[in-house]
C-alpha cells in the first residue's frame, strides 16, 4: 500500500470521527454502525443459504449415471463454498469500507492490485490458493484419502482454495495451509496390502501347517469382496525363539486392509485349532536336580 492509498484511509478515518460532533453527525454515525451490522449479518446469512444450496447440488449429482469418484465431488464441493465464501466476505467488505466515505474503486487505483495485496500481507494467501488448485487438478488427494502430509497422517476431512483439514485416527483435526504442503503421501491410491504372521510350533509338520492356513485363506477370499488378490501363502519368513513364522500376503480395495487382517488372524487362528496345530507361547522348563 502506497502513500496515496494510506492517505485516503486516513481521509475516511476522520470523516468518519467528524461524525462524532453533534446529534445529527451522532445520528448518521449509529446508521452507519447499523448498516456495518446489516451487512455482516447478510454476509453471514447468504453463506449458510449458498452452502445449503451447494450441497443440494452435489446430493443431486449422485443421482445421475455419470460415474464421478466420490472423493472428487467432496473436494469440489470444498472447493466451491470456499470460493463462494470468500466473494461474499469481499463484497461485505468493499460496502463496508465504502461507509466510511472511502471510495474502494480510487483506493485500488492509487496502490494498485499488486500493492494492494502486498499491503494486506496476501502473500501466503496466493500461494496457498494456487497450490491448492495444483492438488486439485493433479488429482494428489481428494476427501476422505488416507494420507501423510509433512509428517501428519489421517483422513482428508474438508480441502478448501487455502487449507486441508486433515483427522488423525485419534480424532485431532489437523489444519494445514495448501502452500506449506511440499510432500504427499497417498496411502489410498490403489491396492492396499494386508500382512499377517502366523507362530508356528517347532514340533509341528510346516506342510501341514501350510496346508490348514491355505484352507483358512479360501474361505477368507469367499466372504470379504473387499479382498482383491489373495491371501496367500508366502511361506516361512523367520525362525524366532519359540516358533517358526509364515507369513500371508492379500491386497485389498484402499482403507479395508485393517479390517482384511484383523479378520485373518482370526480365521488363521480357529483354523490352526481345528487342525490340531499348537501356536507357540514362551515356556519356563524348571529342572531340579536331585541332592
Amino acid at each position: 500500500m502506497n502513500i496515496n492509498s494510506a492517505s485516503l484511509l486516513i481521509q475516511g478515518g476522520r470523516g468518519f470521527l467528524e461524525t462524532l460532533k453533534s446529534p445529527e453527525q451522532i445520528r448518521s454515525g449509529l446508521g452507519i454502525l447499523l448498516k456495518i451490522i446489516f451487512v455482516l449479518l447478510l454476509a453471514r446469512i447468504g453463506t449458510r443459504v449458498i452452502d445449503s444450496l451447494i450441497e443440494s447440488f452435489f446430493k443431486s449429482q449422485k443421482n445421475l449415471k455419470l460415474k464421478v469418484d466420490s472423493g472428487q465431488m467432496e473436494t469440489m464441493k470444498s472447493l466451491v463454498k470456499s470460493v463462494v465464501r470468500y466473494l461474499i466476505y469481499f463484497v461485505a467488505f468493499t460496502s463496508i469500507i465504502k461507509s466510511f466515505g472511502v471510495e474502494v474503486g480510487a483506493l485500488i487505483a492509487t496502490a494498485g492490485i499488486g500493492g494492494l495485496a502486498f499491503g494486506f500481507g496476501a502473500q501466503n494467501l496466493v500461494r496457498d490458493v494456487i497450490t491448492g488448485f495444483f492438488i486439485l487438478f493433479e488429482d494428489q488427494f481428494t476427501v476422505g484419502d488416507y494420507v501423510e502430509l509433512e509428517g501428519i497422517d489421517g483422513i482428508i476431512e474438508e480441502m478448501t482454495l487455502r487449507v486441508t483439514k486433515i483427522r488423525g485416527f485419534n480424532g485431532d483435526l489437523h489444519i494445514l495451509p495448501n502452500g506449506e504442503i511440499k510432500k504427499v503421501t497417498n496411502k489410498s491410491s490403489g491396492k492396499m496390502r494386508a500382512w499377517v504372521d502366523m507362530s508356528i510350533a517347532y514340533e509341528e509338520d510346516l506342510d501341514r501347517a501350510i496346508k490348514a492356513l491355505n484352507e483358512g485363506s479360501e474361505e477368507i477370499r469367499r466372504e470379504n469382496p473387499t479382498i482383491l488378490e489373495g491371501p496367500t501363502v508366502l511361506g516361512v519368513t523367520d525362525l524366532g525363539d519359540v516358533g517358526v513364522t509364515i507369513s500371508i500376503m492379500a491386497k485389498t480395495q484402499p482403507m479395508a486392509q485393517w479390517d482384511i487382517e484383523r479378520k485373518m488372524r482370526k480365521a488363521y487362528k480357529e483354523c490352526l485349532d481345528k487342525h490340531g496345530i499348537e501356536i507357540p507361547y514362551p515356556r519356563n522348563v524348571i529342572i531340579n536336580k536331585a541332592p
